[in-house]
């Protein structure tokens, strides 16, 4: 063997092996950076090592070491909480996008987009969820066996890109964004009590009115303490006095129908006891506009089979369900 043939050999092997060590800490930083969102995402180290399944050493390790290659601090540790440095801040926002990109170019090399399968995040405010997308969701597994569906029942409303949601369900006016949106019809705000209650106390013509009666309201209300209304063209708003404040709506509806009192719901909240006459609907001539229904979910990139198997079977089902239980 020449001293070339010995020279070139050991180049090669050099190479591979400068190589080796650079996927090594490559595959080292996508960790760490993993690590640090799950840290930042969960509130703390010890419920991220939970969340990861990983011991708490190992977690707090791995961002130190991550915040000495990158010679600056990316977050402020103290007894309380933890909070990102600006620097943090902006280097989180990079990973996150970085990781995201990471796995939709796993889901894309294993298939999800050529065939419908893997997990599909979903997210819907509570009532409206339970009562009508769980059965649309229902079939729409019964007919894709190999899709998962994780729902997300909250009314709070959640970061579709923090979060890692595919699609979200809302019930709201929505601002500008580079999310699509697909109609699914709407919601009115609706007034209501008990037949009984109404007996009682009589019922209001007026939103004025409102002051004299007992009214129940729920910690999700935009406010608790003035509902507003629309007379004409114009809004007016009018102080109510909570005889009853519940923590959700379905509570609320629950104390309109034992006779507690009147209250403001969305439509669906309250459609099934409207339809056994356990409620009735006042000031309809005053409601403000109703409130639209969407599917959102992130216009960028490719999307995923998964996803537009979803869409194309949920929307006309859950769009049929809206209709047929609106209330006129």
């Amino acid at each position: 063997m020449s001293c070339y043939t010995f020279s070139y050999e050991k180049i090669i092997r050099h190479n591979l092996e400068s190589l080796s060590q650079k996927v090594r800490n490559m595959a080292d930083r996508f960790e760490s950076m993993s690590i640090l969102v799950a840290v930042v995402e969960a509130g703390s180290f010890s419920a991220a090592a939970r969340q990861l399944k990983m011991p708490l050493a190992t977690v707090s390790r791995k961002v130190a070491e991550l915040e000495t290659h990158l010679k600056a601090r990316v977050l402020h540790r103290s007894t309380r909480q933890l909070s990102l440095t600006p620097a943090g801040e902006s280097y989180v926002a990079s990973c996150r996008r970085i990781l995201a990109d990471v796995g939709e170019a796993e889901r894309a090399i294993s298939g999800e987009y050529a065939t419908p399968q893997g997990e599909l995040v979903v997210t819907a405010p509570i009532g409206f969820g339970r009562l009508h997308l769980l059965p649309v969701i229902a079939e729409f597994l019964a007919t894709y066996p190999e899709i998962n569906v994780h729902l997300m029942l909250t009314d709070r409303t959640v970061s579709l890109l923090e979060e890692h949601i595919d699609v979200a369900l809302r019930i709201a006016y929505l601002p500008d964004s580079s999310f699509i949106a697909i109609p699914i019809g709407e919601e009115r705000r609706v007034v209501c009590a008990s037949p009984a209650y109404f007996a009682r106390h009589g019922r209001p013509t007026t939103p004025e009115d409102l002051a004299a009666h007992a009214c129940i309201t729920f910690e999700r209300m935009v406010s608790r303490q003035v509902w507003s209304f629309r007379s004409g063209l114009s809004e007016m708003s009018v102080s109510v006095q909570p005889r009853l404040t519940v923590s959700t709506a379905d509570a609320a509806v629950d104390a309109a129908i034992a006779g507690v009192g009147i209250t403001r719901v969305v439509s669906y909240q309250m459609e099934r006891a409207l339809r056994a006459g356990q409620l009735e609907i006042v000031l309809d001539q005053f409601e403000s506009p109703p409130w639209p229904i969407h599917f959102l979910y992130p216009g960028q990139g490719l999307l995923p089979l998964k996803l537009r198997a979803f869409l194309d079977f949920a929307t006309p089902r859950l769009k049929a369900r809206v209709k047929a239980v609106a209330i006129t």
